[in-house]
């Protein structure tokens, strides 16, 4: 009869506790796009890193969010990164010729590969490394941002 009774309250607290715990709801998530337009080279990678912030922009590869490579097929790939908070982002883009996965730059810092950053800014000597701030964009549902590639600095 005590089993009885302990397993009738052990039961109850059960139920109890169900009707108390509130579903938690998922953080939904994004899609973004990333267009890459005017490739010069039908071999190599297209090498793409997002950022959710400043840290790193855009030449670290210790603080993006996602990255990935996309085999050279055409003059335009397009590669998906799925999962992202929404929120801002910005992305950079190398023409991998050589395969390491970086942007190769000569002596004085000028590259030597093709690279692209989200918003297209001007790269000159003048301005400098694109900044986060100026490079990066929303992030919704689905967002898709396009970059044209660059095989030298604007003038």
């Amino acid at each position: 009869m005590l089993k009885i009774a302990r397993l009738h309250h052990v039961l109850l607290a059960t139920l109890l506790s169900f009707t108390c715990i509130r579903p938690l709801n998922a953080e939904p998530t994004a899609k973004l796009t990333v267009v890459v337009n005017g490739i010069r080279h039908q071999k190599g990678q297209i090498c793409m890193r997002v950022y959710a912030s400043e840290k790193g922009f855009p030449m670290s590869d210790t603080s993006e969010v996602q990255s990935g490579c996309t085999p050279i097929t055409g003059k335009s790939i397009t590669k998906h990164f799925y999962g992202l908070k929404r929120g801002t982002y910005a992305v950079a883009v190398v023409d991998d010729q050589n395969g390491n996965q970086k942007l190769d730059s000569d002596f004085f810092g000028i590259p030597k590969e093709g690279f692209g950053i989200s918003n297209n800014p001007t790269v000159s000597i003048q301005t400098g490394t694109p900044k986060f701030n100026k490079s990066s964009f929303a992030v919704t549902k689905n967002t898709t941002v396009d970059i044209t590639l660059k095989y030298s600095l604007d003038r």
